[in-house]
C-alpha cells in the first residue's frame, strides 16, 4: 500500500468517526477490513457463491487433489486460506488463542464446516492449508469462502473476506443462472465497493441437455456484458467449467476429459492475470480502497446535508420561539405602557384635576401657601403616573436593547396672579390723600396689597390695615367681602387647573409621539450563532470530506493501472 493510499485509509477511519456509524455499518465494516488485511506479495484469489455450487470441488481441480472437504451436502464453514508449503498440512487458529497444526487436512472436518444446524463454529479464527502445489509456489493463494444465501454471519464473513482479495472467482448454477440474490451479491458485494476483478465461473452445464446449454451460453454472455471486469487484455470474464468432472480427470490424469471440462483454459487465464500482475504492478485493492473512499465521500455528503438541514431547523424553531418570547413579551409591555398613559391621562382630564384639586387649591391660595400645595400634592401625584409611564418605556428598551428615549417633563405654569377689583371710594374732602392711593391688589404668596400711604389690608385674616394719616372720619375705600375674595381664589384655581391640563396633556402627546416607535417597535427574531456540538461535527465533515476528495483527485491523477479488456473496446 502507497503512502497515499495509507493517508487515505486514516482518512476514511477518521470520517467513519465523525459519521457516528454503527459497528455493523457496512462502510464502517469495509475500513476496518481494509486496515486489517495485512500486506502481503501473495496474490489471492477468492473463489464464492451460494451453497453447493461447487466452489470447493473447483479449487480441488485446480490443486488436483482433495485438499478441500467436499460433499453432497454443504460443508465449508470457515474462510480457508490455501498457500504453498511443501508438505500439506492444517493450521486452525482458536479465538482464545490457542493453534493447532496437523498434517493433512483431516482436522478440517471438525473446525472447518458446519455443524448440524449448518452454523459456523464460533471459536475458530483463521483456518489455513499448506499445499505442495506448483502454481501456488508462484506466488498465489486461494480463499474458499461459505456459501452465501444461508445465515447472516456466513454471508457477513464473505462479504469482508472478498476485499481481501486481487481476484474474485463467482462460481454460478447452470441450472439457474445469475439468480435475483446473485445480482444482488454482485452491486453490493463487489460492483459498489470497487471489487472489479471478476471471473464468473459457469458450473454444471455438463448435467443440462444440448439445447439447454446453448440458452444458458446466451444468457451467460449477456452476464459477461452487463459487469465490466478490469481484467488484462485478452481474458474473458465468463468461463464454462464443469468442476467434479474436471476433478476427475484431474484425479485420473486425464488431459481429454479434462480439457472437454473446461479447465484448461481457465487455468490458463488465472495465470495470464497472475502474470499481469506480478510484472506490471497491477493492484486490484486499490480500486477498492477508491471505490470505498468514494461511498464514504457520497456518506459524508447525507450527513453533511442531513446535519446542515437539523441545525437550521433547530435554529429555525429557536428564532420562532425567541420572536414568540418577544410577542408576548411585547404584548405585556404594551399593556403596561396604555393603563399607565389612560390612568395619566385620565388624571389630567380637566373635570378630575377641578374635582381632585379645586378646593385645596383654592384654600392654599387664600393662606398664601401655594408651593407648599404645589411640592406636597400636585408634584408627587404628577410625578407618580409619569414614573409609571416612563417606567415600562424603559423596560421595553432594556427588552429589546433599544436606545432610551427622552423623559417625559412639564414645565408647571407660574403661580396664579389674583387680582380684586377696587371698590369705588367715598370722597368728603380727603381726595388729595386718597388720590395717591394704589389700587388694592393681592398676589398669591404674598397677600393682598394696598399701595401708597394707606398701607396693606390683609384679607382672609380678619386684620385690615389703614394709611397711618388718614382720620377715623375720612372716607376710604372699603375692604372686599370674604365672599368676594373666596371667590376670585375659586376663579385663580380653575383657570390655574385648566392651564395645567392642556400644558400637561401637550406634554404626554409630544411624548407618546416620541416613544412610539419604542413601544409598537417591529419584531424579528435575533439569529443565534451559538456553537453546538452539530456545529463542530459538521464543521469536521466538511474538512474531511474537502481532504478525502483532494486524497482521491491525488490517487486519481498519479495512479497507474493495467489496459485492460475495457479499455480496448
Amino acid at each position: 500500500m502507497t503512502e497515499t493510499e495509507q493517508a487515505i485509509l486514516q482518512q476514511l477511519q477518521a470520517a467513519i468517526g465523525g459519521l457516528e456509524l454503527d459497528s455493523n455499518h457496512p462502510l464502517r465494516q469495509d475500513i476496518n477490513q481494509l486496515i486489517s488485511v495485512p500486506e502481503t506479495p501473495a496474490f489471492r484469489i477468492a473463489v464464492f457463491g451460494p451453497f453447493n455450487y461447487g466452489k470447493s470441488t473447483l479449487l480441488n481441480a485446480i490443486l488436483g487433489q482433495r485438499t478441500l472437504p467436499i460433499d453432497l451436502i454443504p460443508t465449508t464453514g470457515a474462510a480457508i486460506v490455501v498457500r504453498y508449503g511443501t508438505e500439506l498440512q492444517t493450521r486452525i487458529k482458536l479465538t482464545n488463542g490457542r493453534t493447532l497444526i496437523e498434517p493433512g487436512t483431516e482436522i478440517l472436518k471438525q473446525f472447518a464446516i458446519l455443524d448440524d444446524e449448518r452454523r459456523m463454529r464460533e471459536d475458530v479464527a483463521a483456518v489455513e492449508v499448506w499445499c505442495p502445489n506448483s502454481w501456488l509456489q508462484t506466488g498465489v493463494e486461494l480463499l474458499d469462502l461459505p456459501g452465501t444465501n444461508d445465515r447472516e454471519a456466513q454471508d457477513a464473513l464473505v462479504r469482508d473476506s472478498l476485499l481481501t482479495a486481487d481476484l474474485v472467482i463467482q462460481v454460478l448454477d447452470g441450472r439457474k443462472l445469475m439468480t435475483l440474490g446473485e445480482r444482488e451479491h454482485l452491486r453490493d458485494w463487489l460492483q459498489d465497493r470497487g471489487i472489479e476483478t471478476v471471473v464468473f465461473v459457469v458450473n454444471f452445464l455438463n448435467l443440462l441437455e444440448p439445447d439447454q446449454q446453448q440458452q444458458v451460453s446466451q444468457r451467460m454472455r449477456f452476464v459477461a456484458e452487463s459487469f465490466r471486469s478490469q481484467l488484462p487484455l485478452g481474458v474473458s470474464n465468463l468461463y464454462r467449467v464443469d468442476a467434479l468432472p474436471a476433478l476427475r480427470a484431474r484425479l485420473k490424469g486425464n488431459m481429454a476429459d479434462a480439457q472437454a471440462s473446461g479447465l484448461p483454459i481457465f487455468e490458463t487465464a488465472l495465470q495470464t492475470i497472475v502474470e499481469a500482475y506480478q510484472t506490471q504492478g497491477w493492484q486490484p485493492k486499490a480500486r477498492c480502497l477508491s471505490a470505498i473512499a468514494v461511498n464514504v465521500c457520497a456518506a459524508l455528503e447525507s450527513k453533511i446535508e442531513q446535519l446542515t438541514q437539523e441545525i437550521e431547523g433547530q435554529a429555525q424553531r429557536q428564532n420562532e420561539q425567541q420572536l414568540d418570547l418577544k410577542r408576548r413579551a411585547q404584548t405585556l409591555l404594551q399593556k403596561g405602557y396604555q393603563d399607565s398613559v389612560s390612568d395619566l391621562r385620565n388624571w389630567l382630564a380637566f373635570p378630575n384635576l377641578l374635582q381632585t384639586y379645586e378646593t385645596s387649591l383654592t384654600e392654599s391660595l387664600r393662606t398664601f401657601d401655594f408651593m407648599f400645595w404645589e411640592a406636597k400634592q400636585l408634584r408627587p401625584d404628577w410625578d407618580a403616573r409619569r414614573i409609571a409611564v416612563i417606567h415600562w418605556v424603559h423596560k421595553t428598551c432594556d427588552f429589546f436593547g433599544l436606545p432610551q428615549p427622552v423623559e417625559l417633563w412639564l414645565t408647571f405654569p407660574p403661580e396664579p396672579v389674583i387680582e380684586i377689583p377696587e371698590t369705588p371710594p367715598t370722597v368728603t374732602g380727603a381726595d388729595a390723600q386718597l388720590d395717591s392711593a394704589a389700587p388694592i391688589a393681592i398676589a398669591t404668596g404674598l397677600g393682598l396689597v394696598i399701595g401708597g400711604p394707606v398701607g396693606a389690608a390683609v384679607l382672609g385674616g380678619a386684620s385690615y390695615l389703614l394709611n397711618q394719616f388718614a382720620s377715623p372720619q375720612e372716607n376710604v375705600p372699603a375692604p372686599p367681602e370674604p365672599i368676594q375674595v373666596e371667590s376670585i381664589d375659586r376663579n385663580a384655581a380653575f383657570t390655574y387647573l385648566e392651564q395645567w391640563s392642556q400644558l400637561a396633556l401637550m406634554s404626554l402627546d409630544d411624548y407618546e409621539a416620541t416613544v412610539k416607535a419604542v413601544i409598537y417597535c417591529p419584531l424579528s427574531a435575533h439569529h443565534s450563532h451559538q456553537t453546538t456540538s452539530q456545529h463542530h461535527q459538521l464543521r469536521f465533515l466538511r474538512l474531511t470530506l474537502m481532504t478525502l476528495v483532494d486524497m482521491l483527485s491525488i490517487s486519481t491523477s498519479t495512479g497507474s493501472r493495467l489496459p485492460t479488456s475495457n479499455d480496448a473496446g
